[in-house]
């Protein structure tokens, strides 16, 4: 498939904005989630999974900012999520760790695209890689803190 070089900057803002999103939507999960666990769950959630998720969205919006005013594209407002689910931290803590998988996968799949490299620049390219390195290891932190809930 052919596309201008503005076409492709464009969508690849639009896939790192769809990652950002689905970003915030597990920061929502996981703040909807503190809020229903005990103290010591409470601070490993925080401490293991919202700091870094926090990080990776922040990274992301960053990211998108510069390489979109750089281009003389459109800004966008990112907005905080609501997680709409019931205040069940097990089931949040589930629906968080989907988020944050389909926010790689989004990431995986528009790095795979090659665009990055076509039309992205070396800033992008590493602010790409930053955030699919810091939230990486989150599902794995997410099922660990998951197995000892309700012990």
């Amino acid at each position: 498939m052919s596309y201008t070089s503005a076409e492709g900057r464009q969508r690849l803002l639009d896939e790192l904005a769809s990652s950002a999103e689905q970003l915030a939507l597990a920061l929502a999960l996981l703040g909807e989630a503190y809020e229903h666990v005990d103290e010591d769950a409470g601070d490993r959630l925080e401490a293991e999974l919202f700091w870094p998720a926090q990080t990776a969205y922040g990274v992301a919006q960053r990211t998108h900012s510069a390489f979109s005013a750089q281009h003389g594209l459109p800004a966008r407002q990112f907005e905080q999520r609501s997680p709409g689910l019931p205040a069940d931290p097990r089931a949040q803590l589930e629906h968080a760790v989907q988020a944050l998988q389909q926010a790689d996968q989004t990431l995986a799949e528009l790095q795979d695209s090659m665009l990055p490299v076509e039309v992205g620049d070396l800033e992008l390219r590493a602010g790409l890689t930053r955030v699919r390195e810091l939230i990486a290891p989150l599902p794995p932190r997410a099922r660990e803190l998951l197995r000892g809930l309700g012990r």
